[in-house]
């Protein structure tokens, strides 16, 4: 028997006519198949704007990942010394994370506040003196444009804070990421099963797999962080406040905010310690200069090393360029956020590539086997 022409193939069983080819039915099979890619390339086009579209979202649900993971590292560190169970180990380590808070607002509160309303007008007076002195030696450098390329980098912020606005956005979007990652923290399991859920059951171990390696490389890197943070700021403040720096307590606290964001981060309390160094004289400015080497120096090749040596390690210049990349997309929040989003990238990469190698030697050996 001949077979039925194609658009006899869909027919009714009660003996109706035969329905013919679809008008989207294309017959040739090179021409569906680049159709079939070209779909596939419009679908991954409409991913990515849509990716983007909702960055806000992405961007706070990974912070709050973020946040999760450092009260996980802490109620985990608590459990080698506290036999208690998880739940009231989160809840010293937030109850810690407030106390310290709360004792730093009221032992700095008023002294913090008056240096902060002193700061800029120290920052632009030190900054007028510095584009004279480059004037006086022959650079053609004009104080407007400094100032205008000043206040687009303070004033300058991406999708994220637009959308949310101001400074009550930025809280906002801070007390989001803080509740959405205690939630995470108490039941990180039930997150897990959600996300297994999604893929299909043969990928569903590697994928946990994946996700306890990422688990633990942003523990570690959310523990060298705060640790450096921390030493940075102390010892800033301590080293300042010892020679008679002024604004020496608020100038740590920069410092130690600021080291959560590498690279940048040091450039930027770099410049401010020094500006306000050279406020109180040449002598001071240049002590300045030897307290925030030391520090650099010693946080990074000291401290950080010790803490997190089992780090995914990250090449500079890539972290780099994601940070402007991140923080021209999506302003202050992206820049925070790109370090830990890149390691997490280059982690579920390298599990992707193992995997697919242990793929290639079981299938190779399956051959061999065969033969």
């Amino acid at each position: 028997m001949t077979d039925k022409p194609e658009a006899q193939e869909n027919h009714d069983h009660d003996g109706e006519e035969p329905l013919g080819a679809s008008p989207t039915y294309i017959e040739s099979p090179k021409l569906r198949f680049e159709a079939q890619r070209a779909l596939i390339w419009v679908a991954v086009v409409g991913i990515a704007m849509l990716a983007v579209y909702i960055s806000q979202s992405l961007l706070v649900i990974f912070g709050a990942l973020v946040f999760a993971a450092m009260i996980d590292g802490g109620a985990r560190l608590l459990e080698r010394v506290l036999p208690v169970g998880r739940m009231i180990r989160i809840i010293i380590v937030l109850a810690l994370t407030t106390a310290f808070f709360i004792w730093l607002s009221l032992f700095a509160g008023s002294q913090i506040s008056q240096q902060a309303a002193e700061f800029p007008s120290i920052v632009n007076k030190q900054l007028g003196a510095t584009v004279e002195w480059l004037q006086a030696r022959g650079f053609a450098i004009s104080t407007d444009n400094i100032e205008s390329i000043a206040g687009q980098l303070v004033s300058g912020v991406g999708t994220v804070t637009k959308a949310i606005g101001g400074i009550f956005g930025g809280l906002a979007t801070l007390f989001l990421i803080m509740i959405i990652g205690i939630y995470i923290a108490v039941e990180p399991r039930l997150y897990e099963r959600g996300v297994e859920w999604m893929v299909p059951k043969k990928h569903r171990s590697d994928l946990l797999v994946t996700l306890d390696e990422m688990a633990f490389t942003m523990r570690r890197l959310m523990a060298g962080r705060l640790v450096g943070m921390l030493f940075e700021g102390i010892f800033t403040w301590a080293m300042l406040a010892w020679y008679g720096v002024p604004m020496a307590a608020l100038l740590g606290i920069l410092t130690g905010l600021l080291a959560f964001i590498p690279n940048i981060g040091a450039v930027i309390s770099g410049v401010l310690m020094v500006l306000v160094g050279f406020s109180g004289g040449t002598d001071m400015g240049l002590y300045t200069i030897f307290v925030y080497f030391l520090v650099q120096v010693f946080d990074g090749y000291v401290v950080i090393p010790l803490i997190a040596k089992k780090t995914v390690d990250l090449a500079p210049a890539l972290v780099l360029g994601a940070q402007l990349i991140f923080g021209i997309l999506f302003g202050i929040l992206g820049l925070f956020l790109a370090d830990p989003l890149m390691a997490m990238l280059k982690v579920a990469l390298e599990r992707r590539s193992e995997t697919a190698e242990e793929d290639a030697k079981s299938k190779t050996e399956g051959q061999l086997v065969g033969t």
